[in-house]
C-alpha cells in the first residue's frame, strides 16, 4: 500500500543569491519543494523562538483553526498566542483565512549551516 505524500516545508537560512538560483531553477521547471528562508540564523531564531516553534508544531497538519484553539493546544494565554500568531503571519510562516489560522504543512525540515565567524561578514 502506498503512503500518502506529506506536505513538507524546509525552513532554513539562504542568501539572496541562493533564493534567486532556486527561483530561476523553478522557472526552468525544476521542482524546488516548499521553503521558508531567512537571511541569517539570528533572524530565523528571532522569528521562530521557542514559543512560536511550539505554535507551529501544534498547528502542523491540523488544518485551519481558531487562535483560541491554538492557545489551548500550547497551554498559553490567548492574548500572548495572538501576538505570536501575528508575528508568524507577518513572517509568512502561517496563513490567515476566514478568521482562522493555518500552518499548511504536515512536517518541517530545518536546514542551515553555520561556519566560522569570518564567514558571517561575507
Amino acid at each position: 500500500m502506498a503512503q500518502a505524500t506529506q506536505r513538507v516545508v524546509t525552513i532554513g537560512v539562504a542568501s539572496m543569491e541562493e533564493v534567486q538560483d532556486r527561483l530561476a531553477a523553478a522557472f526552468d521547471g525544476k521542482a524546488q519543494g516548499s521553503r521558508i528562508s531567512f537571511r541569517t540564523p539570528q533572524l530565523l531564531w528571532n522569528i521562530l523562538n521557542e514559543k512560536r516553534w511550539d505554535i507551529v508544531r501544534a498547528m502542523a497538519g491540523q488544518g485551519p483553526m481558531a487562535i483560541r484553539e491554538v492557545a489551548r493546544r500550547v497551554g498559553r494565554d490567548v492574548k500572548a498566542v495572538h501576538a505570536d500568531i501575528h508575528a508568524l503571519i507577518n513572517a509568512g510562516i502561517i496563513d490567515r483565512t476566514d478568521g482562522r489560522v493555518e500552518f499548511p504543512y504536515e512536517r518541517i525540515r530545518v536546514d542551515f549551516e553555520i561556519g566560522p565567524a569570518s564567514d558571517a561578514a561575507a
